[in-house]
């Protein structure tokens, strides 16, 4: 099964080897029939520190690394 992958904004790289990402989704409200946005924060693995804040960045699912990181960082394609 493929890992979905998700692309999103950092807001914080305070924590080590961690970035929270905010991703935002756009849907069709199914009574009022308007689009609607709605922002989740996750939790992504940075291992080498790359991410900063306000970058736009690529994240993918993983196998979990701890309470909260179920996602990792794609490295960016060269």
């Amino acid at each position: 099964m493929p890992k979905r992958i998700l692309q999103g904004v950092v807001v914080s790289d305070k924590q080590h080897k961690t970035v929270v990402v905010r991703v935002e989704r756009t849907f069709l409200h199914p009574l009022l029939r308007k689009t609607v946005r709605r922002t989740k924060k996750y939790h992504a693995h940075d291992e080498n520190g790359v991410a900063k804040v306000g970058e736009r960045v690529q994240i993918q699912e993983c196998a979990p690394k701890s309470k909260l990181k179920r996602w990792e960082i794609v490295p960016a394609q060269a």
